[in-house]
């Protein structure tokens, strides 16, 4: 210990030089000033660096003696400092994180901060993403007709604020792009849920959106839609005349694909055209009212349930007979039966003579 070599005052002096940072270095320190416009950090034998206001919410928490981790941006500014940054520091340290999360498929939880027609906007570990809307989960996804840009916008911004559940689906560090998925953070889950379920089942759902083709129902989160021919026996003009968003519903299941329920409301209850046709014989007058007309026939309502068909063969002979110069739209008419098929649910007419 005696014999312990001492620095000279140039050593001393190339010891402190050879640690002078460079930009892009990555250093720690401690805070020792927070001022409105500034703060300032302690970086020990590299100086002092300064924070500046722009950065201000990367900031916004420190006090006095906390230890920090910061990216140099100019190594000595004019007054001697050394430009620090936050928030690349901050942002540097995030895309490790973003990409630990991408590669282990972890389960992360993210609060959107605004949304656009194409999804919700997001920051997460100091980084900008994106959840778009097709990788919403059927709870949140905003199905509503293709014309209504401004109820899907109103959907999207009700999460706005709400924590969600996702998975990171991509993520790019030099393109910036931050992409999450709610889809893939719930399919594990889904996958047990479609495994209980069978084609007959019965099963409850909200109404998540009305379109002209259908209903869209959240069953347990998994997505089902009720085709705008299995909501009632009766012919569907316009589904939302039936249901409404957040309806509860029972509905049958008729079909199941690895994504999606196809859903039969009316299924559940029993068929009017089974009871009404019982009532029906071949060769029988009935009265009906003419509801289309079409080149190739007329249809007709005799009852509440059954619509029938007057084909064009039974307007006159030869191919050029017009059914719009037969019938009238709802004019009521005298019809005889020509044919009962109920197992493929039809009934043929002729005019009455």
């Amino acid at each position: 210990m005696a014999n312990a070599k001492k620095l000279t005052m140039d050593e001393l002096l190339k010891d402190e030089s050879s640690k002078k940072v460079i930009a892009g270095d990555t250093v720690k320190g401690t805070v020792i000033s927070v001022k409105k416009h500034e703060i300032l950090i302690d970086l020990g034998a590299q100086g002092v660096g300064l924070v500046p206001r722009r950065e201000a919410s990367f900031a916004r928490n420190l006090n006095v003696g906390d230890d920090v981790t910061a990216s140099v941006i100019e190594a000595e500014m004019d007054d001697g400092y050394v430009l620090l940054s936050l928030r690349k520091a901050v942002k540097d340290k995030g895309w490790d994180e973003i990409q630990a999360k991408l590669d282990s498929g972890e389960i992360v939880e993210i609060t959107p901060f605004d949304a656009n027609r194409g999804g919700l906007l997001v920051e997460y570990e100091g980084i900008r993403g994106f959840l778009p809307v097709s990788q919403l989960s059927a709870e949140h996804y905003p199905r509503v007709g293709s014309a209504d840009k401004d109820e899907i916008l109103q959907r999207l911004n009700s999460l706005v604020g709400k924590n969600i559940k996702v998975r990171i689906l991509d993520a790019i560090k030099k393109e910036n792009k931050l992409i999450f998925s709610e889809k893939e953070a719930i399919k594990d889950g889904l996958a047990e849920r479609f495994a209980e379920l069978k084609v007959g089942d019965v099963v409850k759902g909200i109404v998540t959106g009305v379109v002209d083709f259908g209903v869209f129902v959240n069953v347990d989160g998994i997505e089902g839609l009720v085709h705008i021919s299995e909501i009632s026996w009766e012919r569907v003009n316009n589904p939302s005349d039936y249901v409404k968003v957040g309806d509860t519903i029972d509905a049958k299941i008729i079909a199941i694909d690895k994504e999606r329920l196809s859903l039969s409301m009316k299924q559940l209850v029993e068929d009017p055209w089974l009871s009404e046709v019982e009532n029906l014989k071949k060769g029988a007058k009935v009265e009906g009212t003419v509801t289309r007309i079409t080149p190739f026939g007329a249809f007709v309502q005799i009852s509440p349930a059954v619509e029938a068909l007057v084909h064009v063969s039974e307007l006159g002979e030869g191919s050029d007979v017009d059914p719009e110069k037969v019938f009238t739209l709802n004019e009521r008419k005298t019809f005889k039966v020509l044919d009962i098929d109920k197992e493929g649910r039809k009934i043929s007419l002729s005019i009455a003579k």
